[in-house]
């Protein structure tokens, strides 16, 4: 059945495309036309791809509220969790050339690493892998301190000077410093900046010439404004730049979270993913880094954001892979619409990325609003994943 609605699709692709126009699915832009109603957003940017076509990209509401500027499909977003899936991709690539495993203890690339002790007291022996799950226990660095770096190296010392949270591997818990540490690694191993390795190796290649962790001025007056909704008015009012992910070389390229990106770029992202590692002739990851990126390795351990009566408990249906959240089991919500295997990320302003192999299709919702209870549950999303279907 899905199949046969993929066909009408790309045959209405095609009388879009002779039209000069971008191709829509008629309920998405209702859909998201309602959040803007009730100031859930002040407007967002929708995609749905296949692994070799565009099947819906719409621009919805606005940018900017006070200057009344519309969104538009080439708007700029700060996506910040959704750049997690980019580091992963990067160690897997190196893990390609054989240049690392992600089962090697992170010790071997960064030394300071071996003395290292777990809260028992024991040696930590952390691995790539749980770097990279969420299971590696590391501490976060103190967030003043965390201003003043200027590169990832100087972004270590402040991870091994917190104490660890628990013992590696007990449990799951998301954690900042491991995806910076692992993307430390990948300078290290490499011989380039993280910022610069990722341009090269992946963001060139695919044609994602707007997703940058430091913008140029012409980028950046294509940049969405973050909103927050008032509690008690229920207004939308714009809040600043996150300081610590400001889009300048004043911080380091953190693999956590501190990428820009617009939709139509990291739609072709997620059309490489949707290809097993290759998109237009040329392979990124192998079938076996893929397998690894898609395949939890986290186990029995509930993992992701659901775990807790708010938001229904589920963390046993969803599992992690490097870099990137898994969906073991369907759920009511924002993830009934989903199959089993469908994986991804969202960030903290509400963007959201999730790849359905199943089905042969990805969802890129780009907003920017700040104080979503939970992103990854927001009415936004899922009011966009149920249009799409």
């Amino acid at each position: 059945m899905y199949s046969n609605r993929l066909c009408v699709l790309a045959s209405a692709l095609f009388v879009a495309n002779a039209l000069g126009v971008e191709p829509t699915l008629p309920k998405i832009g209702a859909a998201i036309e309602d959040m803007v109603a009730k100031k859930e957003v002040a407007g967002a940017v929708t995609v749905v791809v296949t692994k070799d076509r565009v099947l819906h990209l719409e621009a919805t509401g606005l940018a900017d509220v006070a200057s009344n500027r519309p969104m538009a499909t080439d708007s700029l977003f700060w996506i910040a969790s959704m750049t997690k899936p980019t580091t992963g991709t990067a160690v897997l690539m190196l893990q390609d050339e054989g240049k690392l495993k992600v089962s090697d203890p992170v010790a071997k690339y960064l030394p300071e690493f071996a003395a290292l002790k777990t809260p028992s007291g024991k040696p930590a022996n952390l691995t790539i892998a749980q770097l990279m799950t969420h299971t590696s226990g590391l501490g976060e660095a103190d967030a003043e301190k965390a201003k003043q770096a200027r590169t990832l190296a100087e972004m270590i010392p402040l991870f091994l000077a917190a104490p660890m949270q628990y013992e590696p591997g007990e449990k799951w818990k998301y954690t900042q410093s491991g995806i910076n540490t692992a993307a430390r690694i990948v300078e290290v191993v490499s011989g380039q900046t993280f910022d610069q390795f990722l341009q090269q190796r992946l963001f060139d290649p695919l044609g994602m010439k707007d997703t940058t962790f430091y913008m140029t001025e012409a980028q950046h007056a294509r940049l969405a404004t973050a909103y927050a909704k008032n509690k008690e008015t229920g207004a939308l009012e714009a809040v600043p730049p996150r300081a610590d992910y400001d889009g300048t070389r004043k911080r380091p390229p953190q693999g956590n979270g501190g990428l820009y990106s617009t939709g139509p770029d990291y739609a072709r992202f997620c059309q490489m993913l949707l290809g097993g590692g290759e998109r237009e002739g040329h392979r990124y990851l192998s079938a076996e880094a893929m397998r690894y990126l898609t395949t939890p390795q986290t186990g029995d351990l509930p993992t992701g954001f659901f775990q807790n009566s708010t938001f229904g408990q589920y963390g046993m249906n969803y599992g992690w892979g490097i870099g990137v959240c898994i969906l073991k089991k369907p759920h009511e919500g924002v993830a009934a619409m989903l199959s089993p295997g469908t994986f991804g990320h969202g960030g903290a302003w509400g963007t959201q990325a999730w790849v359905d192999p199943v089905k042969g299709v990805a969802y890129v919702l780009m907003v920017q609003r700040s104080n979503f209870p939970n992103s990854d549950a927001s009415p936004v999303r899922r009011a966009f994943q149920e249009a799409a279907q």
